[in-house]
């Protein structure tokens, strides 16, 4: 079976936007862990599609906390997810990055 992005990763991400502040982000905690636990295996699922025609190494999920100390927006959180996907060896250069963001996609 294949683990999909929920529907409400998305609707998580457009209401965090509207209310980017430490408050409602509390009050949401729930919401968000139940978010991250699903696309944490959706970027399992990816990595396993990867290491058919490649070799991943190591899997990074990028933190959704902003480093906001020498920032002039001082949003304390990302209103993407984000994660990237090393190559193993050091013979194999590069690596893939994927980002989810509402909004942001490349199918119409």
């Amino acid at each position: 079976m294949y683990n999909t992005i929920p529907k409400d990763a998305f609707l998580f991400l457009k209401d965090l936007k509207k209310n980017n502040h430490r408050d409602w982000m509390q009050e949401h905690k729930k919401r968000y862990q139940n978010n991250e636990k699903a696309l944490k295996k959706f970027y399992a699922e990816v990595e396993k599609g990867l290491n058919k025609t490649d070799q991943i190494e190591k899997l990074k999920v990028f933190r959704i906390n902003r480093d906001i100390r020498f920032s002039n927006d001082k949003t304390p959180y990302n209103v993407h997810r984000s994660v990237s996907f090393t190559r193993a060896g050091e013979h194999r250069r590069g690596g893939y990055y994927l980002r989810l963001e509402p909004g942001n996609s490349l199918m119409a």
